[in-house]
């Protein structure tokens, strides 16, 4: 598993591409700072790098983090986080603990999208908020990514790719990149209502990392698009 085998390299193609990661930030951190957090998990939390800009650079703090892969929880937990070992699936919480939920492109690798939808409802008070933000598969760079992943290499898309494209190992890892409308659904399927999204990345992949951009409203232009719905 390349989360556990390769987990330096996640962080490492993110510092490749600041600009990029600083727009994914400033994304999640748009509906942070518009509505109240609260008490906090990230699923899939990974390294924790999105939560430790969050918490050191905004003064946004994610209170609970989960992550399955060991590599990935001890560089979280390297960074000051409490890290609880689980799946999205089976969320190790009771009902009603948790504000807010946060998906942070975990969607492409979940093995049961629903399921972890449903767990996330779950844990959720009334009135709570999850956030979701993945790789829209219609955009730009969600199109590349199922190319290169179809491919098996960056090799034939160097031509067009960005100069630091997102390694091989983890496209490989990836189930799905589902597109907005999918998403959506997905969540409503679930119960979630209120639904409303935010978009970055609008630049074509090989100009991202140019410069950061801040988030806007909508799902229509951006590659890196943000969900957010509440339970009843």
């Amino acid at each position: 598993m390349a989360f556990e085998e390769k987990a330096p390299s996640y962080d490492e193609w993110f510092l490749k591409n600041r600009n990029v990661l600083y727009s994914e930030v400033r994304l999640i951190k748009y509906f942070l700072e518009k509505y109240w957090v609260g008490r906090s998990l990230s699923v899939g939390c990974g390294s924790a790098l999105f939560e430790s800009i969050l918490r050191d650079e905004y003064g946004i703090r994610v209170t609970h983090c989960l992550e399955p892969a060991e590599g990935m929880a001890r560089i979280a937990e390297s960074r000051g986080f409490k890290v609880d070992r689980g799946r999205a699936e089976e969320l190790p919480y009771p009902d009603g603990y948790f504000d807010t939920v946060i998906h942070n492109g975990i969607i492409h690798y979940v093995e049961d999208p629903l399921k972890a939808m449903r767990e996330a409802f779950r844990v959720l008070r009334s009135g709570g908020q999850i956030i979701v933000a993945w790789v829209a598969g219609e955009g730009s760079y969600g199109i590349l990514y199922q190319l290169a992943g179809t491919l098996g290499s960056w090799e034939p898309l160097r031509r067009i790719a960005p100069e630091h494209p997102y390694p091989i190992e983890f496209i490989r890892e990836a189930k799905r990149w589902p597109t907005a409308d999918e998403v959506k659904e997905l969540v409503e399927s679930v119960g979630f209502t209120r639904v409303e999204f935010a978009q970055t990345l609008t630049m074509h992949p090989r100009y991202s990392n140019n410069y950061v951009e801040d988030p806007i409203e909508g799902f229509d232009r951006g590659d890196y698009v943000a969900l957010r719905a509440v339970k009843p």
